[in-house]
């Protein structure tokens, strides 16, 4: 079954495609717990604390079962993918880009937890039920970093531009049919998932140890993280199967600077002529030396791939039937619209990226089918046009 909206819950996390948002940020709390994790956000807890529906997920890793098909070998993927699409964006910000724009943001936390370069503007684009429940949650958090021992972490090879933290969030006005954000209490700030496990507080939210993707070691101090971001954080409440190029440009967004752009798990969740419309109209926004990246199915996915446990498993245990949620139909070919408007594209799967959480194909794997397609605008746009 379909999660089902608890009275008096945040809107817009708590059923249909916001609920998977509170799947990846458990997954991402349950990464930053690991000895050598492949990403540390340390927000993600906090999110997955604040929403209803929750209370017996698996709280550390030690409390999953090897090769659990949501909290081991999905929430492996969800853990993979924030560190390429990490790297990604750090790899356009050391080459001179100041402007990211997170397409359906989510509870993503990277204002809060990349390196930023001073100048940086992070822009996140989300319905506003969504958003609201983020800031509320945020605004839980203390608003400047403690004063506590990082972790030691070792970078990825190429070390990412050191950054000071920015007490700047603003809130782009914008008129939206999504409806108005449910207001909820904001809780107590407590580490999240509290267990008699010496290893279970959350993560140093010290600069030092944000500079993800890293391969860190935990750290005993339950301090909170910071609500400080590290950049200048815009928030944009739209509904981005409408218009939403206005709204972002009322935000302070400037079309003739270079933008990297990020759509991490949304086209999969929208109908074709939507993510072409989106990709078209961030081609307009789009300065030559633009980047973007973003994940798609590949193929239409056959009867034993659907019946597959990650599938089943997240449906029949969690209420979340993503089956359901993902759009219908063949994907368009989104990167050959983008090659015409003078991008180049790079299509990868998860297996191009090797990792012990992720170094096999299961029979019938879901997560076979999945690429990551990362993009740069080499030339101006011409007259050509994406087809809706």
């Amino acid at each position: 079954m379909t999660a089902v909206e608890a009275p008096g819950a945040p809107a817009g996390v708590t059923a249909g495609v916001g609920r998977t948002a509170l799947l990846v940020a458990h997954a991402r709390a349950l990464e930053a717990r690991r000895s050598d994790p492949l990403a540390v956000d340390p927000y993600a807890e906090y999110f997955v604390r604040a929403a209803p529906g929750c209370a017996d997920w698996p709280c550390d890793p030690s409390d999953v079962a090897p090769g659990d098909p949501v909290w081991d070998r999905l929430a492996g993927y969800f853990a993979l993918r924030t560190r390429v699409l990490d790297a990604h964006l750090l790899a356009a910000a050391r080459a001179g880009t100041r402007q990211i724009v997170l397409l359906g943001a989510g509870l993503d936390s990277r204002a809060h937890r990349l390196p930023w370069p001073t100048g940086t503007t992070v822009w996140e684009l989300d319905r506003p039920a969504v958003l609201s429940f983020k800031q509320q949650v945020l605004d839980t958090l203390p608003p400047s970093p403690p004063a506590t021992t990082a972790r030691s972490a070792t970078p990825m090879a190429v070390a990412p531009a050191a950054a000071t933290p920015r007490a700047v969030t603003t809130s782009a006005a914008t008129t939206t049919s999504a409806g108005t954000p449910l207001v909820v209490t904001p809780r107590a700030v407590t580490p999240p998932c509290v267990t008699t496990k010496a290893t279970t507080t959350p993560p140093s939210a010290t600069p030092t140890a944000l500079l993800t993707p890293p391969l860190a070691t935990r750290s005993a101090s339950p301090t909170p993280p910071s609500a400080t971001p590290r950049a200048d954080r815009r928030t944009v409440p739209v509904d981005l199967r409408a218009d939403w190029t206005a709204a972002l440009r009322r935000s302070g967004f400037d079309p003739a600077r270079p933008t990297a752009w990020l759509a991490e798990g949304l086209f999969l969740y929208l109908p074709a002529e939507a993510e072409l419309r989106i990709a078209a109209a961030l081609d307009t926004l789009s300065a030559p030396g633009s980047t973007l990246a973003y994940e798609i199915k590949a193929e239409p996915e056959n009867a034993a791939v659907r019946a597959h446990p990650i599938y089943t498993t997240a449906r029949d245990r969690l209420g979340i039937d993503l089956l359901a949620l993902f759009a219908p139909g063949p994907r368009p070919r989104t990167a050959e619209a983008l090659t015409t408007l003078g991008w180049t594209t790079t299509t990868r799967t998860p297996f191009d990226h090797p990792t012990t959480r992720l170094s096999h194909r299961d029979p019938h794997d879901p997560l076979s089918a999945n690429r990551w397609i990362t993009a740069t605008k080499t030339h101006p746009r011409t007259d050509h046009r994406i087809a809706g």
